[in-house]
């Protein structure tokens, strides 16, 4: 695999799969009082989303985020504006549709969206969390710390990552973002934005020899 910058070697390739099969729950998809479909890159969040909608798995949904560096050039009016026009587009009715417009990080993400869905009369006690493949884990372990009263179920387009690849276009970014990600699941309940996720060896191994090979552009820095 090779993106316009770098070229993926085999071992790195195992190594990024081993943290993708990590960063994914694994859950049973099963319906639930809500969706909360987190702002990110990947227009196909919301066509997932919309997917899951039509499946008969909740009757409402929050679209949530505002922009991010990465995301202000294709998403200019805000990640949840245009998460919710793209539901649209694929047969979403508006009347079920929330859009939080004003998180800039996942912690945001769970609050804000709950806030939103109690102004509208909304408590639910199961959620479903649909985001980018990678970042299960993460949203998993931060809605568990921010709202651990309800029952969390993630959802994420069914793809490998060889697949999810070729939907974004860019290997060198996604292994980033994948590494990225894995250190904020380490890091993150140590600060307290998050509860612990045990990390299997070869995964930890697995991630320090990307870092080491470069793979760090999406850390956080000490």
């Amino acid at each position: 695999m090779a993106d316009d910058a770098r070229t993926i070697t085999q071992e790195q390739w195992r190594q990024a799969e081993l943290i993708w099969e990590y960063h994914r729950m694994h859950h049973r998809v099963q319906p639930c009082d809500v969706a909360i479909a987190l702002g990110c890159n990947d227009i196909g969040v919301a066509a997932h989303t919309a997917d899951l909608f039509h499946s008969g798995l909740f009757p409402a949904l929050v679209f949530t985020g505002a922009n991010s560096p990465s995301t202000a050039e294709i998403f200019p009016h805000g990640e949840a504006v245009h998460f919710r026009e793209r539901a649209l587009e694929l047969g979403v009715p508006d009347p079920v549709i929330l859009v939080e417009p004003q998180a800039s990080n996942t912690g945001q993400n769970i609050t804000f969206s709950r806030r939103v869905l109690a102004a509208n009369g909304i408590a639910p006690a199961t959620v479903l969390l649909v985001c980018m493949p990678y970042m299960e884990r993460r949203a998993f372990a931060t809605a568990r710390k921010l709202w651990p009263e309800v029952e969390v179920v993630c959802a994420s387009a069914p793809l490998s990552l060889g697949d999810y690849v070729k939907e974004i276009g860019d290997a060198g970014l996604v292994i980033d973002m994948m590494v990225g990600d894995l250190q904020r699941v380490m890091e993150y309940p140590k600060l307290g934005f998050a509860v612990e996720q045990d990390v299997p060896g070869p995964v930890d191994e697995a991630y320090e020899s990307l870092v080491a090979s470069g793979f760090d552009s999406r850390l956080i820095q000490s």
